[in-house]
């Protein structure tokens, strides 16, 4: 099976690397940790020392994994912890969320690579967050007897009738998973349906909920709210994680609204670092102000004396704001009066919603958020967020809930009020990691045992 796999993964990089090379030469992307991906040349640790290697695809994922390795650490003092991620953008998250922790690159799936990368790591324990099923990886680490799980697992609709297809093989690989700790009973299910032992399945419920901040006076929040000058008797509306062209969209209903809601401010923030400029000139090409974030630390003076003159002249357009640096959002959200979540007027499949939600802003997304369906559906049936379809029906909407805060604050209660009641799958989590490896270590002292 490996020769396979490297065959196909092979054939696979040759066929993209036309579009690969334009990202690297020209958009300056993925130029960094080559070594680790192909070579699987990681930092090289000695064995014998509890270590657990968290693998996390990009920044939604990085992000989830603060709750789970802070409570890894408190529980486990003498663990070493191993962060590895598959983007640019998830490394440099990671490398300023865990700065204390080795942060590095997670090898392509091919088994020479894999191989290197486990003997290098030495790993006692291997968590994979969500669904990051990579055949020769998982292979490799059975082979020595290294437990797998899957934390915070989940598995889309459209993802299990693909797996559907290969369930042989689907069947083969989940054999070979020690644990999976699932987000709820569907994706259970599912599991179960394509080969994953039932005895080996524990539905913990989503780490997403789990330490969602819901103190708007964070230091981080209240931070940014200095940074960008924004008084207390503004509000705010933030269209968070948005692509092209929901910033459109936003500005759009902001301008539209303006004259009448002369205390309302904006917050745009790009999903994606490469936007950041792309945003900044459509906001400049509509010859408004523009606060960076980048730039506050340099501008703060002037930007927060702006601010003041829009306070006391309703007539000065007041900044947009823009939130162009990585891992601010979440405190970002704390500002929200009203929370616009992107990726879902686009077919991105929406963005993490339960943020804002935790700061009880009145909560908005676009009608396509298939990667948080079973969010989406715990808030919408709880009447504690809106779906809207255009940017047409999100100004409407905005323009209804400063028409009556009232609304807008039971929107918001009820969103905050859910997350809190969620709450809880961090410690579920982190005692099946403690005691997978109490069971490997065990497992360890009987062969040693054995074979003296």
């Amino acid at each position: 099976m490996p020769w396979l796999l490297n065959l196909a993964y092979g054939l696979l990089l040759l066929a993209v690397s036309p579009v690969l090379l334009y990202r690297i030469v020209v958009l300056k992307k993925y130029r960094r940790g080559w070594k680790q991906k192909l070579l699987g040349q990681l930092p090289r640790f000695d064995a014998g020392i509890q270590r657990v290697w968290f693998h996390a695809v990009s920044v939604g994922e990085v992000i989830q994994l603060r709750t789970v390795v802070d409570e890894m650490k408190a529980r486990c003092q003498d663990c070493e912890i191993v962060i590895s991620t598959t983007t640019d953008t998830g490394h440099s998250v990671a490398r300023k969320q865990f700065p204390d922790d080795v942060v590095c690159f997670f090898p392509l799936d091919f088994s020479w690579s894999v191989a290197t990368a486990l003997d290098c790591i030495q790993p006692t324990l291997v968590a994979l967050v969500e669904l990051e099923l990579w055949p020769n990886f998982i292979l490799a680490a059975a082979k020595r007897r290294i437990p797998i799980t899957l934390i915070n697992a989940r598995i889309s609709e459209r993802s299990f009738r693909g797996y559907r297809c290969v369930k042989p093989l689907m069947k083969r690989l989940l054999r070979r998973v020690t644990q999976f700790a699932v987000q709820n009973e569907t994706y259970a299910g599912r599991l179960k349906d394509l080969g994953a032992p039932a005895e080996r399945i524990c539905v913990t419920g989503s780490i997403k909920f789990d330490h969602i901040q819901t103190n708007r006076d964070n230091s981080a929040t209240l931070a940014l709210r200095r940074a960008f000058g924004i008084h207390d008797n503004e509000r705010v509306l933030i269209a968070g994680s948005t692509q092209q062209p929901e910033e459109q969209y936003t500005l759009d209903a902001w301008l539209a609204l303006r004259n009448e809601f002369s205390d309302l401010r904006l917050i745009l923030v790009p999903r994606h670092k490469e936007r950041f400029d792309e945003v900044a000139r459509l906001v400049e090409s509509r010859s408004l102000p523009l606060i960076r974030r980048s730039r506050t630390t340099q501008f703060s003076e002037s930007a927060n004396k702006h601010c003041l003159d829009t306070i006391n002249d309703r007539s000065v357009m007041p900044a947009v704001l823009l939130l162009d640096t990585l891992g601010e959002l979440a405190a970002c959200w704390g500002l929200a009066d009203i929370a616009f979540v992107g990726g879902s007027l686009t077919n991105r499949g929406g963005q993490n919603m339960i943020e804002p939600a935790g700061f009880g802003a009145a909560v908005l997304f676009g009608p396509n958020t298939q990667n948080f369906r079973d969010v989406v559906e715990v808030l919408l049936s709880n009447d504690a967020a809106r779906i809207v379809h255009s940017g047409e029906e999100l100004r409407e909407n905005v323009s209804e809930l400063l028409l009556n805060p009232q609304l807008a604050k039971q929107l918001g209660s009820s969103a905050q009020n859910l997350v809190l009641a969620q709450q809880g799958a961090t410690d579920t989590t982190v005692g099946l990691l403690t005691g997978l490896i109490d069971d490997h270590f065990d497992q360890m002292r009987d062969g040693t045992r054995r074979a003296a």
